[in-house]
């Protein structure tokens, strides 16, 4: 197969392409490199990994459906360091250690909190996930140093020996080791397999989705800190997936659930985070964390809302129900109407977790209401006026009928007044009588004359037919009504 790779910025950043192919292709990765393990190597090999990392989640549609990091360590090739011209000793601590120990140790990080040792640190423990399976090789001058410009011309029998038997420990390695390529989902590749897989990622590379910079640890920062956001976010919506319960009740409960899981995504920032002097990374993540924040709050509406519309639909659903059947078209239903609304309204705002619209949202339910309130009023007054009418009592009536009795109780007081001292009166003149017949009795037991007798029973009767003529007028001064009233 025929592939093409464009060169872009130069011959360095066609290599560093060159060399994210051969990773992402390869299940044995050699890394050659020249006289030790340096930072310098250490640094160019972290920056292909992290655009081979990259590039393979791109461009593989399996790895967004399972644990992109973990997939991908799986299928990542097997790292071979070789160290040509190596001049260093094997030993560390005065003790003598195997080149596999070598590579340990100068991929080991450094315990301490600050800035200078976490940038030490990353490259190194990037690469250890990345290649969960190392092996290093170290080897000699290949022959004396006058004859190296002669090097291509040479025989094995002019190599010294000791270089000849580490390119064969090498060799022996490399085809007794080497695995077959494995694809995401544990599939072998084939030739086709690998010509789709080489297509695929020289189309990527062609269309500019690895990052062309001419600066390593500035792109190294992109991918790192894009990633550290990733990660944050990531965070944060598995914090609030798990606390946050829509609607909350109050504002400020939302709120304070926000900023503890903002607090907890910054931090998986900063510990994620690569050379973010500008805080440009962080800004973006504060400013997705806002997004993500009004999302909530959105949400959060929209969730009490319809908590609350369908409890209201529930609730007063009765009361409802009983306006539809007429059962507060009656004198005095209005005020029904009103008594069991209220009690509703009780109900509904006992229910707990109806969230910051629970008021508003009752509001406007009583709101649309209002018409209903207004038309059942206004039967309740026709039907009350209707009923006031037919038996014949209006306010006015009432009022006249008021004042009637009022006075006729005032006229009846009048009555039993001179009731009163009519009583007195016929007393006091029985009380005479008593006196006259007594002197009458005295008189005739005195020998008195019969006409002294007569006279004086003339005159008694006509005292008597005077208060009985008064009696009588009194008697016909007195109405029915009154009378009815008394008894």
């Amino acid at each position: 197969m025929s592939l093409t790779l464009q060169r872009t910025e130069g011959d360095k950043t066609n290599d560093t392409h060159i060399a994210v192919l051969a990773l992402l292709l390869s299940s044995t990765f050699v890394y050659n490199t020249m006289n030790k393990i340096d930072q310098g190597a250490i640094d160019l090999l972290h920056y292909v990994t992290e655009l081979s990392h990259l590039l393979g989640i791109d461009t593989s549609p399996n790895l967004n459906r399972v644990d992109d990091t973990a997939d991908f360590v799986r299928i990542c090739p097997d790292l071979v360091w070789t160290l040509r011209d190596f001049y260093l000793d094997l030993e560390a601590n005065g003790q003598l250690i195997t080149a596999d120990e070598y590579l340990e140790n100068s991929l080991r990080p450094k315990q301490g909190p600050n800035q200078h040792l976490q940038n030490f640190n990353l490259p190194r423990l990037c690469i250890q996930k990345f290649f969960p399976v190392k092996k290093c090789f170290i080897f000699d001058l290949p022959t004396h140093q006058k004859k190296l410009a002669q090097l291509e011309t040479l025989h094995n029998d002019d190599l010294d020996l000791k270089f000849v038997q580490q390119v064969a420990e090498f060799c022996s390695y490399i085809f007794s080791h080497s695995k077959t390529k494995t694809l995401s989902g544990g599939i072998k590749a084939s030739g086709s397999h690998l010509e789709n897989l080489v297509q695929t990622y020289v189309n990527a590379i062609n269309s500019g989705n690895l990052p062309c910079m001419e600066s390593e640890v500035l792109t190294l920062a992109q991918i790192k800190n894009s990633v550290a956001v990733q990660k944050a976010i990531a965070r944060y919506d598995q914090e609030m997936g798990q606390k946050l319960q829509l609607p909350t009740e109050t504002l400020q409960e939302l709120l304070d659930l926000h900023r503890a899981s903002e607090k907890e995504t910054i931090e998986v920032f900063m510990k994620n985070s690569f050379k973010d002097e500008d805080q440009g990374y962080q800004k973006k993540l504060e400013m997705q964390l806002a997004a993500k924040q009004n999302d909530f709050h959105k949400r959060n509406l929209e969730a009490s809302q319809n908590r609350c519309s369908a409890l209201l639909q529930d609730i007063f659903h009765p009361l409802e129900e009983n306006v539809k059947q007429g059962v507060y078209s009656k004198p005095g239903g209005h005020c029904l109407f009103i008594q069991q609304r209220d009690e509703l309204i009780a109900k509904y705002n006992q229910e707990p977790r109806k969230g910051i619209q629970a008021e508003e949202a009752l509001q406007k339910y009583l709101e649309s209401k209002k018409s209903v309130s207004v038309t059942i009023f206004q039967i309740d007054l026709a039907l009350t006026a209707r009923e006031k009418e037919i038996e014949g009592i209006t306010e006015e009536f009432m009022k006249a009928e008021a004042q009637r009795l009022m006075e006729s109780l005032t006229q009846h007081q009048q009555m039993m007044e001179q009731r009163k001292i009519f009583h007195q009166e016929q007393v006091r003149l029985m009380e005479r009588n008593r006196v006259y017949q007594q002197a009458l009795q005295q008189r005739a037991m005195e020998g008195q004359l019969q006409e002294e007798v007569k006279r004086l029973k003339e005159i008694i009767q006509a005292e008597n037919r005077k208060l009985h003529d008064k009696l009588q007028n009194l008697l016909r001064n007195d109405s029915p009504d009154d009378t009815c009233i008394l008894l």
